[in-house]
């Protein structure tokens, strides 16, 4: 593992809603021995309600400042030497201050999943607010891509098996071969 990994222990998975983000990081820390966390878990056990409830109810810029605070809570444990691999939620690496606090401290890695497996995935699920709007969601997904792109490396994620896309983390040079 790198030395950066060693002295600030945070992979942080970015990428769009239904990217794979949650899956794969499962797989990723379970491979290498970290925990895994996954930042909407936290911010739903936290405020004991749904992403979807807490949109509804706060709007989007009060979702987005609780999230805030939720990362920053994981990232002072990571700057403490407590290692994670992190799922972030699709919109926490747009913000440019999130994204400045994970690369300080850790490596971000962008799931880059095509558009349509991510409209198939997430067709199967009923609780993403973003994604009610067949327009916006485009728009949103072809939007953020730019953001994600500032992330350390990109995976394309090529499969629906999500061992994939774990052998193509585990090929990327943070790791030890």
């Amino acid at each position: 593992m790198i030395l950066k990994l060693k002295q600030t222990p945070g992979i942080y998975l970015v990428g769009f809603m239904g990217s794979g983000k949650s899956t794969v990081g499962e797989l990723l820390a379970k491979k290498i021995g970290w925990p895994f966390a996954d930042l909407d878990r936290d911010i739903e056990a936290q405020h004991s309600a749904t992403i979807p409830t807490l949109f509804e109810t706060l709007g989007e810029p009060g979702f987005r400042r609780i999230e805030a605070e939720a990362l920053d809570r994981r990232v002072r444990s990571v700057k403490n030497g407590r290692p994670v691999v992190l799922a972030l939620g699709g919109g926490a690496y747009v913000s440019p201050a999130n994204a400045a606090l994970m690369d300080a401290s850790g490596i971000s890695i962008w799931l880059d999943t095509p558009f349509e497996t991510i409209r198939e995935r997430v067709s199967r699920a009923n609780h993403r607010p973003l994604a009610a709007d067949p327009v916006f969601f485009h728009e949103l997904f072809l939007t953020r891509r730019e953001a994600y792109a500032r992330a350390a490396f990109t995976i394309q994620v090529t499969s629906d098996d999500p061992t994939v896309t774990l052998d193509q983390l585990l090929e990327l040079p943070i790791f030890d071969k």
